[in-house]
């Protein structure tokens, strides 16, 4: 997901994808854990997108404060 992407969704969408990325990121970790993935880099790629999604939920709470 590009960044892009997230600044035009609004907060309440944003909260929503980061709850859903949060709950695959543990999947995919357990799911890892017990046999390796068939592409590991899709961890990294969710974990990357968690990062973007709280960075603009952050950013936007600043703002507004």
């Amino acid at each position: 997901m590009k960044a892009s992407v997230i600044t035009e969704m609004t907060t309440d969408e944003i909260k929503d994808k980061l709850s859903e990325e949060v709950e695959m990121v543990s999947k995919l970790k357990l799911s890892h854990a017990v046999s390796p993935l068939e592409n590991p880099m899709q961890l990294k790629d969710r974990r990357q997108d968690v990062a973007r999604l709280k960075t603009e939920l952050n950013k936007r709470e600043l703002e507004s404060k």
